[in-house]
């Protein structure tokens, strides 16, 4: 009883499959397809049943028929197909990317009588590994270093330094503001140098309280302390034979500032609990966001510990500073978050750009990749427009004046309307073709119309001498 209800609902099985169903006889004519496959191939049944299947022109289809030979595909002189990528023609003439599965057909006698494909379409998968790769040649391209991004003069500077000091051994401190980068160019002087092979260990010097600090840059032995329950290694020690970096040395406390000098002089450090010195050969590689001479003034930091560390200084321009890098960082980030996300986003308008320019950026580069995780998800429209930033970006004197001297404070649902208005002046009134614009399904604008009150056909026109104009029928 079961098996014949489930023939009698077989069809309507196959149907629910997403992946494209071709059943041909065996002269390769199409004798059945499901749903998926005029979805996929955007082929009709009325239209590919009867047919050979050849008209999909796949690409690895073999034909190895000559002369009367019986098996004029290789499929079925094989027996099967396993996933195999192909590109198949698409009735508009379009190129679909599928991952194909055969296998031949055969009666109760083991007689080939037919075959039956399926493809899954890998379109979206190919485009995704197409554009990561433009990413990874953009990413090598000569507009930064090591992972850093820059084309203007004081970063160019900065790449100098970062090669000069990737020679030498002596210590590095790298100076900036907060969001700058700092860490980027610790590691890059760590992968240009000859300690490369080594390893590399970060220790945030702000993120450890006094008693735990010390522990964990030199280590300690077992009963050293209440809960010290076995011996340890510390950073130090990890990172023999390559780089530490000390992030954010201005907030170390001074007695872990004298056993750090000790470091620096001796090359040797000892465990907590232990006075037996453990020789170690590290390159110690130090950022900070504070003015160290003042901390020196203040009495807050060793005079003699910050010339220890301050042998090569490199200081990190803000983003306020390097203006002619901010186009270039926003396009970067912009790419790096829309390939995480599923949203067809053209790009940044023009009217974007310049506030993004006109902006101080008191978060540098980090405020600035912030700001575009925050335009990605906001922006519902093909490219990101002002009113997709973060607020504070655009509510400024500067950023004011940069988009074009107008009013940048207006409402989400006045943006949206102006968006709507532009797409069917371009489109001829065309609701189709205004929705294909603006990124939305005809429904989205057939509603935006309606709220708005723009009343448009085919021979739609819009009033001139007002901003963004208002719809009206010839």
């Amino acid at each position: 009883m079961f098996e014949q209800e489930l023939n009698r609902y077989w069809k309507t099985v196959v149907d629910t499959i997403q992946d494209a169903i071709m059943i041909v006889d065996k002269g390769g004519m199409v004798v059945s397809v499901n749903k998926a496959f005029e979805k996929i191939t955007k082929f009709t049944k009325e239209e590919i049943i009867g047919k050979s299947c050849t008209l999909l022109n796949c690409d690895r289809c073999e034909i190895v028929r000559t002369g009367n030979k019986e098996h004029w595909c290789r499929l079925f002189s094989e027996g099967d197909l396993k996933m195999t990528r192909c590109v198949l023609t698409q009735k508009d003439g379009d190129y679909v990317h599928v991952l194909k599965n055969a296998s031949c057909l055969r009666d109760s006698e083991g007689e080939i009588f037919g075959a039956v494909e399926t493809m899954t379409d890998i379109t979206e998968l190919i485009e995704k590994d197409t554009q990561i790769e433009a990413f990874r040649r953009e990413l090598r391209s000569e507009d930064g270093f090591k992972g850093i991004l820059g084309i203007s003069a004081p970063m160019q500077r900065v790449f100098d330094l970062i090669t000069n000091a990737a020679r030498s051994d002596a210590p590095v401190i790298i100076f900036g503001e907060s969001g700058t980068g700092k860490e980027l160019v610790a590691r890059a002087i760590h992968e240009s140098g000859t300690r490369k092979s080594g390893p590399y260990v970060k220790v945030n010097c702000a993120a450890l309280n006094e008693s735990l600090l010390e522990s964990e840059l030199f280590g300690h032995v077992k009963g050293a302390f209440t809960g010290a329950h076995r011996s340890r290694e510390g950073r130090f020690e990890a990172a023999s034979g390559g780089n530490i970096f000390l992030d954010e040395i201005g907030d170390l406390p001074l007695s872990t500032q004298v056993k750090l000098l000790r470091v620096l002089e001796e090359k040797v450090i000892e465990r907590v609990g232990d006075n037996r010195p453990i020789h170690i050969d590290v390159r110690v590689i130090s950022a900070t966001n504070q003015d160290l001479k003042q901390l020196v003034d203040r009495s807050v930091f060793r005079e003699d510990l910050f010339y220890w560390i301050n042998v090569i200084p490199i200081i990190i321009p803000p983003l306020r500073e390097r203006v002619g890098d901010i186009a270039l960082l926003a396009e970067s980030f912009f790419h790096r978050i829309e390939l995480k996300s599923d949203k067809k986003i053209q790009g940044i308008s023009k009217e974007a750009m310049d506030i993004l320019m006109a902006y101080k950026w008191p978060g540098n580069v980090r405020e600035l990749k912030s700001a575009f995780e925050y335009a990605v998800v906001t922006c519902q429209e093909p490219m990101i427009q002002p009113i997709h930033l973060p607020p504070n970006l655009y509510q400024t004197p500067h950023a004011g004046q940069a988009w074009n001297n107008q009013k940048v404070n207006v409402t989400r649902d006045e943006m949206k309307k102006r968006q709507l208005i532009e797409a069917l002046d371009r489109s001829g009134g065309n609701q189709s073709r205004a929705a294909q614009i603006l990124g939305v399904s005809r429904v989205t604008v057939w509603n935006r119309m309606k709220r708005y009150g723009i009343i448009a056909n085919r021979t739609y026109t819009t009033q001139t001498g007002s901003t963004g104009g208002e719809p009206k029928v010839n």
